[in-house]
C-alpha cells in the first residue's frame, strides 16, 4: 500500500477585507444600539424589570436616543454596503447557500453528538440558518425602529406592526433574538478561537484537503 504524504498547510484568504471591515463596524454599531436601547427602555419599561446602569449608554434619555440613532444609521449603511458587496461578489451565495431543512437537521444532530467538523471560512447548515435568522432580525429591528421613530409620518409602517405599542414589543423581541445570536456567536468563538484570528487577519493556514472540501 502506498502512503501519500499529507501536503503542508498553506496560508489562504478566508475573509476578504470588505467582509472583515463590515463585520467589525457592525459589531460596534450593534453593541452601541443595544446599550443605548436598554437606556431608552429603562425610561419607559415594557416589562417589570430594567437593565443595570452599567449596561446602558448615553447617560440620560436624550443622550441615549442620540447614540441609538447614530448607531442605527451606521448599522443600516454598513449592512447595505455588505449586502451590495455580497451580491456583486457572490459572497452571500457562496457563504450562506444552499440551506435546507434536511441539512440543518443533519448538522444539528452531528453538533449535539460533538461530531460536527468545522472548517475555517465554511459555515455548516446550522450556522447558515443562524445567520439567516440574524439578518432577518436586523431588518426587523430597523423597520420597527423606524416605526417607533416616526409613528405619524410612517403610520403605514407602524400599522404593519399593529401600532406604536406593538411595534415596541416587536422591537424588543427582535432585540432579544439578536442578543441570543450574539451569545451563540461568542460561544462558538470561544470553542474555536482560530475563527477570531481569521476574522482579524483575513487569512488562515489550511491543508489542500480542507480547501477542496
Amino acid at each position: 500500500m502506498t502512503i501519500v504524504p499529507e501536503l503542508p498547510a498553506r496560508l489562504v484568504v478566508i475573509h476578504p477585507l470588505v467582509v472583515r471591515l463590515t463585520h467589525w463596524i457592525n459589531a460596534v454599531a450593534v453593541f452601541c444600539m443595544l446599550f443605548s436601547g436598554w437606556a431608552i427602555y429603562n425610561a419607559s419599561p415594557l416589562f417589570p424589570f430594567t437593565f443595570p446602569k452599567w449596561a446602558t449608554l448615553g447617560g440620560w434619555l436624550g443622550g441615549a436616543i442620540a447614540w441609538h440613532f447614530a448607531a442605527m444609521w451606521l448599522f443600516a449603511v454598513n449592512g447595505l454596503v455588505y449586502l451590495v458587496y455580497g451580491l456583486v461578489s457572490r459572497h452571500v451565495t457562496r457563504t450562506f447557500l444552499p440551506l435546507s431543512v434536511g441539512a440543518v437537521w443533519r448538522d444539528a444532530k452531528a453538533a449535539l453528538a460533538f461530531r460536527l467538523v468545522h472548517r475555517l471560512g465554511q459555515y455548516n447548515a446550522v450556522q447558515r440558518l443562524a445567520y439567516a435568522v440574524a439578518f432577518l432580525l436586523g431588518a426587523l429591528l430597523l423597520a420597527s425602529g423606524l416605526a417607533l421613530w416616526k409613528p405619524v409620518q410612517l403610520q403605514g409602517l407602524a400599522s404593519v406592526f399593529g401600532g406604536y405599542e406593538w411595534a415596541r414589543r416587536v422591537h424588543f423581541g427582535a432585540m432579544a433574538g439578536l442578543v441570543g445570536f450574539i451569545v451563540l456567536h461568542l460561544a462558538l468563538v470561544l470553542v474555536v478561537p482560530s475563527t477570531l484570528k481569521a476574522m482579524i487577519t483575513g487569512r488562515a493556514r489550511v491543508t489542500p484537503s480542507e480547501t477542496q472540501a
